[in-house]
């Protein structure tokens, strides 16, 4: 522990690596932080939305606790396989994808990844603006632009100050939402809310619908943040510290949204900040949730930016054949990514509410396969066994492209088609299923298998252990740490 903690004063504060592998003798960081970065990602005012979507969208508080909760339980499964990754592989999520998909054909999902996270920084950069707005008395615009500055510093720095700044939201949140718990429950009648009970499969499976793709979105960026922890760092404890981060903090801001979205007669829809704040009171006390909300929003955008860095990064290499991004170029990308998700946010921030729950239920059909296919290679098939210098070589083990897994990936997107029920787009089965989108259970379940079958009989050569690049210094991998896989 003492070397670990040793290593990490010694890192600088702004991060010199970029998508590259993070040798041992950088590795620093504890479990506990990978758990309170996930807490403070999720006490935030975008999960509370989510939540109170759950009821919005016509389902009662009882059974949307429920549905969020089993949802919560299945996608922070699949967000926690990711996480154990990091650790064992020092590199970020997308990398590994070349395993499954060939060194440029994992572009395919990449560049999807990166919609993702331009939706993402962009719908959470409308709600810190209002944040701001409110808090500075200055309008919403000039809030999102305040905000989108802040990023860029932050995601520019890298791992260490995300931590960090992951580390104190967590606090900030839990002192917030307690209030705010104290505060709603002083307002309403709690009991009576939760007595009334109108189940319907499509409100319901709405709700798991709502947690599970809040969840797994966070699956193609975990393991971005558990990289640096020692690869001796047990992948059972590492699944658990973010998970449990991640489901807990989603879970009470779910909670929180739907009990405001219950008593507000309308009132949350439009107002969503103002809404929440509101329940505080005004004043000194209103101020500061203003500033806890916007506070709890830098964790979750800056996770997304990094992750969008990581993303472009990650694409250019493939076709560039070498690993190393330039801290110049970080900024580049940085500036490119934030600027485009705050351009999006100033357009769209008066049509929030409806096109987010449309784009996050959408974002299932195009991440579900990818994560049954790179959690089924990973666990079922190399078994950690990965060749990490031939990620970065279009003439390596892995080759260009891996017909296999994109021929099931887009099988994966394709069967999920009859059942999506979205504004973008309705699939022929959903009527006869009563409205009920059951598309993302599609995704996983049936790419997962026919994964598995297809790659049993012809996956390309699996190395008998782990190999990892040669490290200055260290023990001739056969003996090294090749010898722990």
């Amino acid at each position: 522990m003492a070397a670990n903690d040793a290593r990490a004063s010694t890192t600088p504060l702004i991060e010199r690596r970029s998508i590259d592998y993070i040798p041992e003798a950088e590795r620093h960081g504890r479990l506990f932080s990978q758990f309170t970065l996930w807490m403070g990602a999720n006490l935030q005012i975008t999960a509370i939305v989510t939540g109170a979507l759950a009821v919005v969208l016509g389902g009662d508080v009882f059974w949307s606790l429920i549905g969020l909760f089993i949802g919560q339980l299945i996608g922070g499964g699949v967000m926690a396989l990711h996480a154990a990754q990091g650790p064992k592989l020092g590199l970020p999520q997308m990398i590994s994808s070349r395993v499954q998909f060939g060194v440029y054909g994992a572009a395919i999902p990449i560049v999807l990844v990166c919609l993702m996270y331009l939706g993402f920084t962009a719908t959470g950069t409308v709600l810190s603006g209002q944040a701001l707005g409110q808090l500075f008395g200055v309008s919403d615009s000039v809030g999102i632009l305040v905000f989108a500055s802040v990023i860029v510093l932050v995601t520019v720095l890298g791992y260490r100050v995300i931590h960090f700044i992951g580390r104190v939201a967590s606090v900030i949140g839990v002192i917030a939402f307690v209030y705010l718990f104290s505060r709603l429950v002083s307002q309403t009648d709690v009991g009576a809310l939760l007595q009334i009970r109108h189940f319907s499969w499509s409100s319901f499976l709405l709700a798991v619908s709502l947690a599970a793709s809040w969840q797994i979105a966070f699956g193609p960026y975990v393991a971005d943040y558990s990289r640096y922890l020692p690869s001796k760092t047990s992948s059972m404890k590492t699944f658990f510290a973010a998970g449990a981060g991640s489901v807990v903090g989603a879970q009470v801001a779910m909670i929180l949204g739907v009990f405001a979205a219950a008593m507000s007669n309308g009132q949350f829809v439009g107002h969503e900040v103002a809404y929440i704040v509101g329940l505080s009171g005004t004043g000194a006390t209103a101020a500061l949730l203003y500033f806890s909300i916007a506070f709890g929003k830098v964790t979750i955008s800056t996770l997304n930016s990094y992750g969008s860095f990581m993303c472009i990064a990650t694409i250019i290499s493939g076709f560039r054949g070498r690993l190393e991004v330039t801290r110049l170029q970080r900024l580049v990308f940085v500036l490119v990514i934030v600027g485009t998700a705050t351009l999006i946010a100033l357009l769209g921030q008066h049509s929030f509410l409806g096109a987010f729950k449309s784009f996050i239920l959408f974002l299932l059909a195009f991440f579900t396969p990818w994560s049954a296919i790179n959690l089924v290679d990973y666990y079922c098939i190399t078994r950690e066994r990965y060749d990490v210098p031939a990620l970065a070589d279009p003439n390596g083990r892995y080759g260009r492209w891996n017909l296999l897994g994109i021929s099931v990936y887009v099988f994966g997107v394709l069967v999920q088609l009859p059942f999506i029920s979205t504004k973008f787009y309705t699939g022929p089965l959903v009527a006869a299923l009563g409205d009920v989108d059951i598309s993302w259970i599609i995704g996983l379940v049936l790419p997962a298998v026919l994964y598995y079958v297809c790659a049993k009989k012809w996956h390309g050569t699996v190395p008998d252990h782990l190999i990892l690049p040669v490290e200055q210094g260290a023990i001739p991998r056969a003996n090294g740490l090749a010898a722990q896989a």
